[in-house]
């Protein structure tokens, strides 16, 4: 303010160089009143448009500041979605691997049984197939049994000249053959 005045006061005192007018010319009124007019606008941007600017500027460092601090939160929230998004993948990575792990344990569970019922079932075959071999064993042997007595009697017959059919030359032979096997 001390400044502006001073440049009033030697804007006043001086005198023009050139009474001409050119555009180099100091002329003293037309200073005084560009200096007035300049100070009377300094004062009421001063009064009134100053504060409202100020309030403006002042409005908008606060809408960037909350901007600021509201961003610096949605960056921590992400953040820690993200991390939670981490972990609940590596579970499901997790669980997956264990339910793959599982359903190759069951598979080989499975396998397992699939296989023992199948040595099981050719056991049983190889019992059955036994059984009958020795069941038809048994009668062919009986059956040879049957054809060599009928056949020993026939022999005998012929060698006595009778005819052996009875039970009792039947229960004959069997016996005898029944000493030859114990023998052997």
């Amino acid at each position: 303010m001390k400044l502006t005045f001073a440049l009033l006061l030697l804007a006043l005192t001086a005198t023009p160089a050139h009474a001409q007018g050119g555009p180099l010319t100091v002329e003293g009124g037309l200073m005084f009143w560009t200096i007035v007019i300049f100070a009377a606008l300094l004062f009421i941007l001063w009064k009134f448009a100053w504060p409202q600017i100020l309030g403006a500027v002042e409005a908008r460092e606060q809408a960037l500041e909350k901007q600021i601090a509201e961003a610096a939160q949605n960056r921590e929230e992400s953040a820690r979605i993200l991390e939670e998004q981490k972990k609940l993948l590596q579970d499901a990575r997790s669980q997956a691997h264990s339910i793959v792990s599982e359903a190759g344990a069951q598979g080989e569970r499975e396998r397992t049984l699939v296989l023992e019922k199948a040595r099981q079932e050719q056991e049983e075959l190889v019992a059955r197939a036994r059984r009958d071999l020795a069941a038809e064993r048994d009668r062919a042997i009986a059956d040879l049994r049957r054809e060599a007595v009928d056949l020993s009697l026939a022999a005998a017959g012929r060698l006595i000249g009778q005819r052996l059919e009875g039970d009792a030359d039947r229960k004959l032979v069997l016996d005898y053959l029944g000493t030859l096997e114990s023998q052997n």
